[in-house]
C-alpha cells in the first residue's frame, strides 16, 4: 500500500503516517468508542477552527471522554500539523479513544485515551461540481438515535455513502419517518421560493460546522433563512437541493432519484452562497 508521505501525531509522538500503530485492543478498533474531528485549513490557516473545538468537546462530553489537551492544546498541535505539510490547503483529521483495555463493555478506569490525528493535503470541489451539481438518491435514515455525536462508529453513513456509490450516485439524502435528516456524511439545505431551508438541529442529525456558517451567510446576503422540519414532499417538489460537508464545502444537487431538481441547473441561491462561501475563504488569505 502507498503511504501518504506525512507526518503524524499519535500519543504524544510525531512519526511517519505509515510508522503509526495502535494496539487491537484499542476501544476504537474494538467498539467505535471515539470521536473525530475534520477541519479544513485554507492558506495555511484552519477554517471555523473555533466551531470545531466547541463541537469536538460536545461530543466528548455527550461520551463521558476526557477531551486530553484544552483549545490552546489543540491550536498548538493543529499548527504543528499544518507545518508538516506544503500544500496550503488541507485538512485536519484527529480522534480521541477511550484506550487500550481489556475487551469490556463497561468504561475502562484509569485507561489514558488514544490521540491521533493528521494531515492530509486537500483538493477542493472541482469546477465541474459546482457548475453542474451532483446526483443524489434518497434512502431511509436507519442510524442510531445519537446522530449528534461525532463518533468515529460511522457503519451508518458507510453503508449509506455505499448506497449512493451502487446506485450511480455522489449522496444519498435521508429521512426519518417522511422527515429529511441529512446526507451521508453531509448536512442537507433545500429552497423553496427563494427561502433556505434546514431540518432541526436535534439528535438525529450531525450539526455540521457549515450549518451555522451557511445561516451566517444567508442573512448576509439577505437570503431568507428558515429551521423546520422538512418533509420529502417538500423536498422532491424544490426549486434548489444543496449539500454542505468541511471537505465538499458547498454544492448542489441537481439529480435525486433521476429526477430534475428544480430546472436541473445549480439555482440562483446555490451561486450567491457560492461566491459568499469562497469570499469568506479568500477573506483567509489576509489574515
Amino acid at each position: 500500500m502507498d503511504w501518504p508521505q506525512s507526518t503524524c501525531y499519535l500519543n504524544g509522538q510525531w512519526l511517519p503516517l505509515a510508522e503509526a500503530k495502535i494496539s487491537v485492543l484499542d476501544r476504537g478498533f474494538i467498539f467505535g468508542d471515539g470521536i473525530y474531528e475534520v477541519v479544513p485549513v485554507y492558506y495555511r490557516k484552519p477554517f471555523r477552527f473555533d466551531h470545531h473545538l466547541a463541537r469536538f468537546e460536545r461530543s466528548t462530553h455527550e461520551i463521558g471522554l476526557a477531551n486530553p489537551f484544552d483549545r490552546a492544546g489543540w491550536r498548538a498541535l493543529v499548527a504543528r500539523l499544518v507545518a508538516t505539510c506544503a500544500d496550503e490547503n488541507q485538512f485536519i483529521y484527529w480522534q480521541v479513544t477511550r484506550g487500550v483495555a481489556k475487551r469490556d463493555f463497561s468504561f475502562p478506569a484509569a485507561t489514558p485515551p488514544t490521540v491521533f490525528a493528521m494531515t492530509t493535503p486537500f483538493a477542493r470541489p472541482s469546477q465541474a461540481q459546482r457548475e453542474q451539481g451532483l446526483r443524489a438518491v434518497t434512502r431511509a435514515d436507519e442510524r442510531w438515535l445519537r446522530c449528534d455525536i461525532k463518533s468515529v462508529s460511522l457503519l451508518g453513513a458507510v453503508l449509506a455513502r455505499q448506497f449512493a456509490t451502487e446506485n450511480g450516485a455522489d449522496e444519498a439524502v435521508q429521512f426519518r419517518d417522511g422527515w429529511l435528516t441529512e446526507g451521508s456524511s453531509s448536512n442537507m439545505w433545500v429552497v423553496r421560493n427563494g427561502t433556505v431551508t434546514a431540518p432541526p438541529r436535534d439528535r438525529l442529525i450531525l450539526e455540521g460546522i457549515r450549518y451555522g456558517f451557511v445561516g451566517e451567510l444567508c442573512e448576509r446576503i439577505g437570503v431568507p433563512f428558515e429551521v423546520r422540519r422538512v418533509s420529502r414532499e417538500e423536498v422532491e417538489g424544490c426549486d434548489e437541493l444543496m449539500l454542505t460537508s468541511a471537505t465538499r464545502e458547498i454544492l448542489p444537487i441537481v439529480v435525486l432519484d433521476g429526477r430534475p431538481v428544480g430546472s436541473g441547473r445549480p439555482g440562483p441561491v446555490y451561486a450567491r452562497l457560492r461566491a459568499a462561501y469562497d469570499a469568506a475563504i479568500e477573506a483567509l488569505r489576509e489574515r
